[in-house]
């Protein structure tokens, strides 16, 4: 029996279309027969315009086609601005904000052919205050992870094939873990962050959902970060193992559940070698802190000047400096991370990649909070390419994120040792799916 359409990924949504097997309003109808009908439980998305959307895919329809985004849909967090949708961060500040222009990574979909298919629902600017209302599509009683909340959700639960997130801490990962979602997060500053709002300068970046490992490399190589689509690498797979610093704070099941893929890997031919942070970096993690929260100290500014009663309290703590941040902190934490960025990447030599956790495990239960970022923090502030693989699951068939991370601009090894994994991963689960026996 065929699929519904909006189950679809958008790797192979683009080959029927280039075929003229699918028009590009079909398939965007689809999407938002399932928004209308998972909406009111997974309050995924902050802004949907179905008329503009059914309007943008006919222009495609009606076009010559621009490249293998062409028609295909996708959703845009509500930090990054749009020409046609309001942008309201998911704050008070903005509550009918309309940029009137694209942000840089927008204008390129746009530019491809991509229909802009609505705004999803964010943590409040992405970096603390308001929670968004969104749901996880695995278990409503569990939160989707943050800040990019409705992006992961909405790709998960195929609302959208891809979408647009932000990382600044975990904010592309996690979600991507707890939602079950390939998920890539570049090279800090390959995708220009411009008109999107900012948080930490040194860690802001811009991160890709799809539903397939194809549907990551179609972006990519949207975004040139890959010259071409790349080929699965060539056996055997030579891999890291990196258990970070804070191992000791992931779940027993995940522990469990990476330790048992390894033997998986190991007996299919894999090479693996263990790689390691130096004793003297396990406070990486707090390092990247005192970065992020000192960004804030400064973004903010313009919001509490304007308006101060309503901005939150946490934002205000932020630019109050509340972890009472000096120069030489700051100095000192740059340059400490710096040095890891140097240690790390001179262990990478003959790697194809290297293994870790995306989270501590499965979506913590409920709406009051997003999940810990321990296994992100790190690699974002070593500005490394990270992708999220939908390969380990709970005993109850909750998904708990494989990580795959390398050196900085190495985003094309990385997916293509990824495509080279898939054989040997249980990525084909969805919470539509008879797997999804939770």
């Amino acid at each position: 029996m065929a699929h519904p359409l909006w189950q679809l990924p958008a790797s192979e949504a683009s080959r029927r279309m280039a075929r003229g097997e699918l028009s590009s309003e079909s398939y965007v109808r689809a999407c938002l027969a399932r928004i209308e009908a998972r909406e009111p439980e997974l309050q995924a998305w902050a802004a949907v315009d179905p008329d503009q959307a059914i309007a943008q895919a006919r222009a495609c329809d009606a076009a010559p086609r621009r490249s293998p985004l062409h028609g295909l849909p996708v959703g845009v967090k509500d930090v990054i601005r749009t020409r046609d949708l309001p942008t309201r961060f998911n704050s008070p500040l903005y509550p009918d904000f309309q940029a009137g222009e694209d942000a840089h990574c927008v204008a390129v979909l746009r530019s491809l052919g991509a229909v802009i298919l609505g705004k999803t629902s964010t943590l409040e600017f992405a970096s603390g205050g308001r929670i968004p209302p969104t749901r996880n599509p695995w278990d409503l009683a569990r939160t989707p992870g943050g800040s990019s909340s409705g992006s992961g959700a909405a790709v998960a639960d195929g609302m959208t094939p891809l979408a647009l997130g932000t990382q600044t801490g975990g904010s592309t990962i996690r979600p991507a873990a707890f939602c079950g979602v390939f998920a890539l997060k570049p090279t800090w500053g390959r995708v220009p962050f411009d008109g999107i709002k900012g948080f930490a300068p040194h860690l802001d970046t811009v991160g890709f959902y799809g539903r397939s490992a194809e549907d990551l490399a179609l972006l990519a190589q949207a975004f040139h970060l890959v010259d071409a689509l790349p080929a699965p690498l060539p056996g055997p797979l030579r891999l890291g193992v990196c258990r970070t610093p804070l191992w000791a704070e992931a779940e027993p099941e995940a522990q469990a559940a990476f330790e048992a893929l390894l033997e998986k890997l190991a007996r299919a031919g894999v090479a693996l070698r263990e790689v390691a942070f130096a004793t003297d970096e396990s406070d990486i993690n707090r390092w990247q802190d005192e970065v992020m929260q000192d960004g804030g100290r400064y973004a903010f500014l313009p919001e509490f000047l304007a308006a101060p009663d309503l901005l939150h309290t946490e934002f205000k703590a932020k630019l109050g400096n509340h972890l009472g941040l000096t120069p030489e902190r700051m100095r000192q934490a740059l340059d400490r991370i710096a040095q890891a960025r140097a240690g790390w990447e001179a262990q990478l030599g003959g790697l194809d990649g290297v293994l870790t956790l995306s989270a501590p495990g499965v979506a913590p239960l409920g709406q009051h909070t997003q999940g810990m970022a321990t296994f992100n923090r790190m690699w974002t502030a070593l500005q490394v390419p990270c992708i999220n693989i939908p390969a380990l699951w709970s005993q109850t068939g909750l998904p708990m994120g494989l990580q795959l991370v390398h050196r900085r601009y190495e985003e094309g090894r990385l997916l293509a040792c990824l495509l080279a994994l898939l054989p040997h991963l249980d990525t084909e689960r969805h919470p539509w799916s008879d797997h999804a026996d939770h």
